[in-house]
């Protein structure tokens, strides 16, 4: 497959270009990445490593994402390129996600092969999820407008870090999302994933302005985010911006990379959280990992 031109970019007077898919907007040297490592100035032109080139393709319960008040019992089609704009130190599929194109085998997948495939497979829709999708945000949007055409759902599991242009491209064909919330604190986000927080949260609003059905979830991290004003001052917020009843997973946190000496977030935690979730008025509240 041809390498492909991305559409969200600037050229600049000395040969640079600057990224601007994400708040993170990369000025990047010729023959240089930004830093989800997928997206590459050549000669004056930015250019997308993965674009038809997934990585990894599964078929995954709906549930799995995890989505529980979206179709519930049905199948979807797992996608995902090698990539991603945040460096969570705890990341769980650093292997594709923390790693370059080039480190990690693919398959060679046209939008138009992979809606065909999603058919193929008796799949109602396609799950953008693993890595961060929106990283290969125009192949996810040329597959979704495809996908539409035959009547299939496009989900996307995300950590939410975009700029408003790109994801209002990609809205009109997105049904649902379930969007990495990773704390409610902006200094956390910085430390542990490399980025900031209000970003996504402009994202969980003009999904929801779209009308994207979206389930939230948290991964408390021992030490880190398990903080119980904050959870509740994140519960509010999610409550008081319309979402009170899409669901909430707080997640359990496992020793992963560069985390590895962190104990396991214990059960009692994770209880305490859904509790003040209830209290502020959030309906529907689930615990993952345990």
């Amino acid at each position: 497959m041809k390498a492909y031109e991305c559409k969200y970019y600037q050229r600049m007077a000395d040969g640079r270009v600057e990224c601007q898919l994400c708040p993170h907007h990369c000025r990047i040297a010729d023959g240089k990445t930004g830093i989800c490592r997928s997206r590459r100035n050549e000669g004056g032109k930015l250019i997308s490593d993965v674009y038809g080139r997934p990585c990894s393709l599964a078929i995954d319960p709906i549930e799995k994402k995890p989505l529980y008040h979206f179709h519930p019992g049905t199948t979807c089609l797992s996608l995902a390129c090698t990539g991603c704009n945040f460096r969570c130190l705890n990341c769980q599929n650093h292997d594709i996600s923390q790693a370059k194109p080039s480190d990690v085998g693919y398959y060679e997948l046209s939008p138009e092969a992979v809606v065909r495939l999603c058919l193929e497979h008796h799949c109602p829709g396609i799950a953008y999820t693993y890595t961060e999708p929106l990283t290969y945000i125009e192949y996810i949007t040329d597959t979704a407008r495809l996908a539409h055409e035959k009547g299939l759902w496009n989900i996307l599991v995300t950590a939410g870090y975009v700029c408003q242009e790109p994801l209002a491209d990609l809205l009109p064909y997105l049904d649902a999302a379930n969007i990495d919330l990773k704390s409610f604190s902006d200094d956390i986000y910085l430390r542990i994933s490399g980025g900031h927080l209000q970003p996504v949260l402009d994202t969980i609003l003009a999904m929801r302005d779209a009308g994207v059905w979206i389930e939230l979830t948290n991964l408390i991290i021992p030490g880190i985010n398990d903080d119980m004003d904050m959870i509740r001052r994140m519960c509010r917020w999610i409550v008081n911006n319309g979402l009170a009843n899409n669901p909430l997973h707080f997640s359990r946190f496992f020793p992963r990379y560069k985390m590895k000496d962190s104990p396991p977030t214990p059960l009692q935690t994770l209880k305490a959280a859904k509790q003040i979730a209830l209290d502020e008025g959030i309906e529907k509240v689930y615990l993952g990992n345990v």
